[in-house]
């Protein structure tokens, strides 16, 4: 190699360090195409985790990642169009009719489960059984006994049950009128305030029912039990003949089941080294319990978590790109 030559391969090597670009990772140059990336943010800090991983990760693989903060169910439509990229949590819970009827139109693709069970149901604490000793069977909430314990004054003489945000579906108050419970729903405006209100009702042995979802750090927290609905089936959202109720849907409980990626159809083909690494993707339910309760309860940010995360797990997360 001549000396002119050494001086340009010198100056391409300074350029590649000041990047932050070691010799162990891809270069920013070898990314198919620098049109950013988007990825999805909703507003649980399990899907904060999630997306903030696989977007830090695609970073170090040399990609433009840009976050959106999306609405859970309305982020279909920007997925179809290609607005939006990839959203990295799609519950099978509550999410799957929307997925399902953005695949089948042929601009949206299923990535594949992440590797974490989904369950999401009603569930109170286990000291609220004292008052209401027929649970978890459902149909004891149709007691008057029932309906009183978990009522406050503001729904009296109804019972309230503390539903998650509106954004994240879940059909409750068609579940509420389908079952003819004496319930009234009231949603909480973030994923905080849900169990800020958990937390503040356990300490005080107060009545709540309220929207639980797994993986979360909260079961590990609290004693207290999901109530026990009719097991969901398809048919159950959709045929008014199925179930308790002749005419009306959605009275069975919630689906349980996969947490799915979904993508753009055109990923694969203007970003494929980014679209293989989503669809490797994994995470089981008790790393993640673990990596919320570092920010749930030990106060630490989303970013800090994701970042020590990558730190350790690296060789794993490489093997994604592979």
């Amino acid at each position: 190699m001549d000396a002119r030559s050494m001086r340009f391969s010198a100056a391409v090597m300074a350029l590649a360090l000041a990047a932050g670009i070691s010799a162990s990772s891809p270069a920013f140059a070898e990314a198919e195409s620098q049109d950013p990336i988007k990825l999805t943010l909703h507003d649980w800090t399990g899907q904060l985790i999630t997306t903030k991983i696989m977007g830090e990760v695609l970073k170090k693989l040399g990609y433009n990642v840009e976050y959106v903060q999306a609405d859970y169910l309305a982020q279909f439509a920007g997925l179809e169009t290609g607005d939006l990229t990839a959203a990295m949590e799609i519950w099978a819970t509550t999410g799957q009719e929307a997925s399902d009827k953005a695949v089948a139109t042929g601009n949206v693709e299923n990535l594949g489960n992440i590797g974490l069970q989904a369950k999401e149901e009603w569930w109170y604490p286990a000291y609220m059984k004292e008052k209401c000793p027929g649970l978890p069977d459902w149909t004891a909430l149709k007691e008057p006994a029932c309906v009183e314990a978990f009522s406050i004054p503001e729904t009296a003489p109804k019972g309230r049950y503390l539903g998650g945000p509106v954004t994240w579906g879940g059909f409750d108050e068609e579940r509420v009128e389908a079952l003819g419970l004496d319930f009234e729903v009231v949603h909480a405006g973030t994923d905080a305030g849900l169990f800020a209100e958990l937390d503040s009702a356990y300490q005080r042995k107060a009545p709540i029912m309220l929207w639980v979802y797994a993986p979360h750090w909260a079961l590990a927290k609290y004693e207290g039990e999901w109530v026990d609905f009719p097991t969901y089936e398809p048919a159950c959202y959709t045929d008014p003949a199925w179930g308790e109720n002749k005419e009306a849907t959605h009275d069975c409980g919630k689906p349980f089941g996969e947490i799915w990626k979904v993508g753009w159809v055109g990923m694969k083909d203007k970003w494929p080294g980014a679209y293989k690494a989503v669809k490797a993707y994994e995470m089981q339910n008790d790393e993640m319990n673990a990596l919320i309760v570092n920010v749930d309860i030990d106060g630490k940010t989303v970013d800090d978590v994701v970042a020590d995360w990558l730190v350790k797990n690296e060789a794993r997360w490489k093997k994604w790109a592979e």
